[in-house]
């Protein structure tokens, strides 16, 4: 008798699957009720006003914030079940708050070596191996020629990309981005972007989740989009569809008008309310 050897496709689980997210301090309601799932091959974008609840997601997301009620389910894992601890090590984070915490005399290879480690101010000697991954990561995040810089001599753009090739040392499969381009000017920015364009476009990349306030962040490689307003879901899903004037007005909370030219959008206040599209 002959033997089938037909294998059933399995299908691969979400990235992120949040189910019903509560997060609660006191009396106020941070996060309430939110619902998001994130497939193999998504880019996200994340936007919404101040106080919309973007950066204590993403805290909640990487175990630094405890949800009071929900499930979230990141790379096959449930959190309150498994070790986050570890999980965080396949979750890339690039933050503002980094900045801050870096060591200003270490070298940006050795920066670059302790996002193997989860470790910040790396206290031991990077292995060879350590070193050779490092130096293959310079080059591909175009800091090659930065190696031996101390991280007091480094540019805030020059800062966002080291942070980036420390969160791809540890390999992660998701890569969250609260805010990078905060505080950089506008060539710097453009820069940024434009790595960060070329960085999705890569082979066995992480999938990437970028919190912003501003739609010329939005750059052609993010397919989808999550807008929140106090705490909730206002709009989600493809780009095309989510990424609207009628959606981004009621997100704000004012009249406002979207435009698309070559891949990039712009968005202007109206000074009068009208019917958006």
């Amino acid at each position: 008798m002959r033997t089938s050897r037909y294998k059933p496709c399995v299908p691969k689980p979400p990235i992120l699957n949040i189910i019903d997210l509560r997060l609660e301090r006191g009396d106020t309601h941070i996060l309430n009720g939110l619902n998001w799932r994130i497939e193999a091959g998504e880019h996200w974008a994340v936007l919404g006003p101040n106080g919309s609840g973007k950066t204590s997601l993403l805290a909640a997301l990487t175990g630094y914030k405890s949800p009071t009620s929900g499930k979230i389910h990141i790379l096959g894992k449930t959190f309150g079940e498994d070790d986050w601890f570890l999980l965080r090590k396949q979750i890339g984070l690039v933050s503002s708050a980094l900045d801050k915490l870096m060591a200003h005399d270490e070298p940006v290879l050795e920066t670059i070596v302790s996002g193997k480690y989860a470790m910040i101010d790396l206290w031991q000697k990077p292995t060879p191996d350590d070193r050779c991954k490092a130096h293959v990561i310079l080059k591909h995040i175009e800091c090659a020629a930065l190696t031996d810089r101390p991280w007091l001599f480094l540019s805030q753009g020059e800062r966002q990309r080291i942070l980036i090739g420390r969160a791809l040392m540890a390999q992660p499969k998701l890569l969250i981005l609260d805010e990078p381009c905060a505080g950089l000017d506008p060539v710097a920015r453009e820069h940024f972007l434009q790595f960060l364009n070329r960085l999705a476009h890569q082979r066995a990349g992480p999938a990437l989740v970028f919190a912003t306030h501003h739609v010329e962040e939005i750059m052609p490689t993010f397919t989808h989009a999550l807008l929140l307003k106090e705490g909730r879901v206002s709009a989600t899903g493809k780009m095309k569809t989510t990424l609207t004037s009628r959606n981004l007005s009621e997100t704000f909370g004012t009249p406002l008008q979207l435009a698309r030219k070559v891949g990039r959008y712009s968005l202007m206040v109206q000074s009068s309310r009208k019917a958006m599209m």
